[in-house]
């Protein structure tokens, strides 16, 4: 009997060990983050987005408030129709 406990004791602290030998997962989270940082769109000092940016210019353009039935823009409103 005394046998049966010391090999299960042991089997534990085998196990333990080699859950105390990897990697945190913290460092992967880190890279999402750095990555989620690159893909923002640039932004000017006072915070609002810089039009000079391809991703800024398609943003402001999508926005519309009045949209018809199949989801086009409702031309009838102002905000809708195309700035010259």
């Amino acid at each position: 009997m005394k046998k049966l406990v010391f090999v299960v004791c042991f089997l534990l602290a085998c196990v333990g060990m080699n859950f105390a030998q990897t990697a945190p997962a913290k460092k992967e989270g880190a890279k999402k983050e750095q990555t989620a940082k690159k893909e923002a769109a640039p932004t000017k000092k006072d915070g609002s987005p810089d039009m000079r940016y391809k991703a800024n210019k398609n943003a402001a353009a999508d926005t519309t408030k009045h949209l018809k039935k199949d989801g086009t823009a409702d031309k009838r409103y102002k905000e809708n129709k195309k700035k010259p």
